[in-house]
């Protein structure tokens, strides 16, 4: 065992990148095991290391960490991105919990029906731009204000900057209303961890194709 933390999931983004991410900004390197076929992901329940037979799974200093948020909250809190105090880690989780409801409905998007896209498109992209940005861009706009809470990185921020980005692949002029979320794009980019996790080469994934919704269906069909 290399000692880095082993991520077991499809070889796509699905609920399994924002942990990529996550690590990726807490300059963690990982380890990946890619699930292809149903017999695959049996023998991990078989073996017990799923524990409500859902991936993703995570691998990390002796754990077997399921269940998305959980294992977000506990990389969070391991390198330092949960916030200083009780009251900071609230306001971070409801920034979190709200960019997740956005991000839900765009992971939801790549396996819907093709006549039903184009309603969904355009139901995330306003729910984006009147729910969802308006907070954010609020939240920065105060002076000085570089980051969502306590005006230092934060799980908060890296969600907020992959959602982002997952937005603009449906609507690349999306922000074009939101000066302040612009910038913030600009600076989170450039955070050094960052900046790697977006080069060619990382283990960022791209947006889902026919191939992978075709897997995951496999892995989980009931035949």
């Amino acid at each position: 065992m290399s000692g880095k933390p082993k991520l077991t999931y499809f070889e796509g983004r699905g609920r399994m990148e924002s942990i990529r991410w996550l690590l990726a900004a807490a300059g963690v390197e990982f380890e990946e095991e890619f699930l292809k076929t149903r017999e695959q992901y049996l023998k991990l329940i078989k073996d017990g290391y799923l524990l409500f037979d859902q991936v993703p799974l995570v691998e990390m200093d002796g754990l077997k960490l399921v269940q998305t948020k959980a294992i977000l909250n506990y990389i969070a809190g391991k390198y330092n991105l949960h916030g200083k105090n009780l009251k900071e880690r609230a306001h971070i989780d409801m920034y979190v919990e709200g960019t997740m409801d956005l991000m839900g409905m765009i992971l939801a998007y790549s396996f819907s029906p093709p006549e039903q896209k184009e309603k969904q498109l355009a139901s995330i992209l306003e729910k984006a731009t009147t729910r969802y940005f308006p907070v954010y861009e609020k939240a920065l706009k105060q002076p000085g204000q570089e980051f969502l809470v306590g005006n230092r990185l934060s799980w908060a921020d890296v969600q907020l900057l992959e959602a982002i980005l997952m937005v603009e692949e449906l609507k690349s002029d999306v922000l074009a209303p939101f000066p302040q979320l612009q910038a913030f794009k600009a600076r989170a980019s450039n955070l050094p961890t960052i900046k790697k996790f977006l080069q060619p080469g990382s283990q960022k994934k791209p947006p889902p194709d026919d191939a992978y919704v075709a897997t995951v269906h496999e892995v989980f069909s009931r035949a």
